[in-house]
């Protein structure tokens, strides 16, 4: 199956070449100059997966992302400036899956693109697949195969990195996980991410949570350890 691509850049250099590199993979790809655009197209016509520039004109990545996040949980990449750190961790914060700094190499932004792709179908994989079964812990309730995670009965909208974050941590409560294994649960092992990457994912997940209950606590952190979901 044909996975569609929206590409958001205001570079119509980049979006003509990256545009080819895809298609040449087999996506189906749907460019658009401002998040303003994107965003009428992409609420009208969904894609499986965005990629957006930070820094446009109109409306730029970050305002696109916040009101894209308020619509659907649809993964992220953002294409970041050289040497841009506050970008990188704001635009985590935000929501974004990923990112990429440019310039950067057409291969490895395809290899990302199919790596999280692959992360939100092996999410949704059917119970009889591994990782397919409904989790519940307590009043958390995570279900892969509809993407829907719920505390107390309330939905709890959740990116798929925060979703495979969260899963690996509820899997084993009690179990202290390392930032190494929570970068493989959420990203794979061959891609490579900043360990600040998944402290700013484990800070967005605290803060959506507490925006249902403000009394959350079951993500604790071993500071110079890891993270834990705590036990029952």
């Amino acid at each position: 199956m044909s996975h569609t691509i929206a590409l958001v850049d205001d570079d119509r250099n980049i979006l003509t070449s990256v545009s080819m590199a895809l298609e040449a993979e087999g996506f189906k790809v749907r460019t658009y100059t401002d998040g303003a655009e994107a965003l009428r197209g992409l609420t009208s016509q969904p894609a499986d997966l965005a990629v957006l520039d930070i820094k446009m004109p109109r409306m730029d990545g970050m305002e696109l992302l916040q009101r894209l996040r308020k619509q659907s949980a649809i993964p992220v990449i953002f294409l970041t400036s050289k040497d841009d750190e506050i970008d990188e961790l704001l635009g985590l914060r935000m929501g974004a899956d990923d990112y990429i700094k440019k310039p950067f190499s057409q291969k490895l932004l395809i290899e990302r693109i199919r790596a999280l792709i692959r992360r939100l179908e092996a999410n949704a994989a059917g119970p009889d697949e591994e990782g397919g079964e409904t989790l519940v812990r307590g009043l958390l309730v995570l279900d892969p195969g509809r993407h829907v995670c719920t505390w107390k009965g309330k939905a709890v909208d959740l990116t798929v990195t925060e979703f495979l974050l969260l899963k690996s941590l509820a899997m084993r409560p009690g179990h202290v996980k390392n930032r190494d294994q929570l970068i493989d649960a959420a990203y794979g092992e061959s891609i490579y991410v900043d360990d600040r990457t998944i402290d700013s994912h484990v800070k967005r997940l605290r803060k959506k949570f507490r925006e249902v209950d403000d009394e959350f606590a079951q993500i604790e952190t071993l500071y110079g350890v890891g993270y834990r979901y705590r036990d029952e």
